[in-house]
């Protein structure tokens, strides 16, 4: 059965790309006989309102989109995502990374200046030193640093792409180890 979903950031106004994102993602699931899901992503705490989930939710009901179920809201699921980062963790796929947001500022800008691709440089990714004192750590995935990956993709068919040309450690827990969006929805 196709599912599918759309994820809006209740941080402010729905835009319409998103619109259009969610009734695609409908229309797909419908023309399909499967279900549409409303998840939404309330893992910026700091920047999260009230105001903006009942925006998001007055849209659907102004286009007529129905979800199917109840909605689900990525705070009430904090505990799945620890014990996978934890998971992670400890099978060697995830990491600590102590980079100050100074030292990543100055990574970038130097990247930028040599017009390199912007990515983290992996300095803490096979870390087994001493952390620096007062940095508290974020959590990195270990991406594939080389090799072909394939996506199948339901509309465009088979995707291919070489890691180096995109991946990326990204992060996946902030410092205050909230689970970030990429995490959640990945």
């Amino acid at each position: 059965m196709v599912v599918t979903r759309f994820a809006p950031s209740p941080t402010g106004y729905l835009h319409i790309g998103g619109l259009r994102t969610a009734l695609f993602s409908y229309l797909w699931a419908k023309k399909n006989g499967g279900k549409f899901v409303l998840r939404i992503e309330d893992t910026d705490k700091a920047r999260n309102s009230q105001e903006a989930t009942d925006a998001i939710l007055k849209a659907f009901e102004w286009l007529g989109l129905e979800h199917d179920g109840e909605i689900t809201y990525q705070s009430q699921r904090d505990d799945i995502y620890a014990k996978y980062i934890k998971q992670l963790l400890d099978e060697g796929k995830a990491y600590k990374c102590y980079m100050s947001k100074e030292e990543l500022t100055e990574l970038r800008e130097t990247q930028m200046a040599n017009k390199e691709r912007t990515k983290y440089n992996g300095k803490y990714r096979d870390f087994d030193g001493t952390p620096p004192e007062g940095v508290e750590p974020v959590i990195r995935i270990k991406a594939p640093l080389t090799g072909e990956i394939l996506v199948k993709d339901g509309v465009k068919g088979d995707i291919s792409f070489q890691a180096e040309d995109i991946l990326d450690d990204f992060v996946i827990a902030r410092a205050d180890g909230a689970p970030t969006y990429n995490f959640v929805v990945a």
